[in-house]
């Protein structure tokens, strides 16, 4: 159980890549924070597991997001892992991109991510530090046609995981980001058939052969959030299949 009794929350938990994500903490003996804004969605995992905790908030609002992580605070005395997994996307073409879509993804994707970073960070210095662990996307190091203003979110966090990871290396808090290919999770199919996308297409671009599935990228996770990651920070890393999008 390579977490152990720390103090971690994350953020989107109540489905996808987020659940298999407070899964495998909880799993490898964390107790977990889980965030999302649909109230009531996280309702069986807190009946399964008495270290699950629900915390219902958007992580756009600064006052609730600072309200919860005060609780946390409250309640444990501690915060040893933040996953900043909360996303919003929208697939649209050059030409066919909507602002208000747009800014929403910034909202979601980087500035929320910023913002939960300098709470939980100011709360891990006083602490003994802890572990960031952001999600970016595959899009961001390779792009991919149709997913421009999206890419451009996750690139931003690539950006402020290798600039933050430097800051505050000096209290102890490692940042790394998990850079996720395509993953099958509940809203896969929904998107890439809105798309006109051809999965089998993207299949044979993975060297791998597959689709990824959430606890690929859980695993990815646990293991930067732990000591055995004590040494790495700063870095991005590709859980993709070895794709060429």
């Amino acid at each position: 159980m390579i977490l152990k009794d720390k103090i971690c929350i994350v953020t989107g938990a109540a489905q996808g890549i987020g659940k298999a994500i407070a899964d495998k903490l909880l799993h490898e003996g964390a107790i977990v924070y889980g965030c999302d804004r649909a109230e009531g969605s996280m309702r069986e995992a807190e009946k399964n597991n008495s270290n699950f905790h629900p915390l219902y908030f958007d992580v756009t609002d600064a006052q609730a997001v600072k309200s919860a992580m005060m609780t946390i605070k409250k309640e444990q005395g501690r915060i040893d892992i933040l996953v900043n997994n909360a996303g919003v996307v929208f697939n649209k073409k050059i030409g066919m991109i909507v602002r208000d879509e747009t800014e929403l993804m910034f909202r979601v994707n980087v500035i929320a991510v910023i913002e939960l970073t300098q709470l939980v960070s100011r709360i891990m210095a006083r602490t003994g530090g802890g572990a960031i662990v952001n999600i970016a996307s595959v899009t961001a190091v390779l792009g991919s046609a149709g997913q421009s203003a999206y890419s451009a979110t996750k690139g931003a966090v690539i950006a402020f995981t290798k600039s933050a990871a430097k800051e505050l290396a000096p209290q102890g808090i490692r940042v790394n980001a998990v850079a996720p290919g395509i993953v099958k999770t509940e809203r896969f199919e929904e998107l890439y058939e809105a798309s006109g996308d051809k999965i089998d297409t993207r299949i044979s671009r993975i060297a791998l052969g597959r689709l990824g599935n959430p606890e690929d990228v859980a695993d990815a996770v646990a293991f930067l959030a732990s000591d055995h990651a004590s040494y790495i920070s700063g870095q991005i890393l590709g859980v993709d299949g070895c794709a060429s999008i």
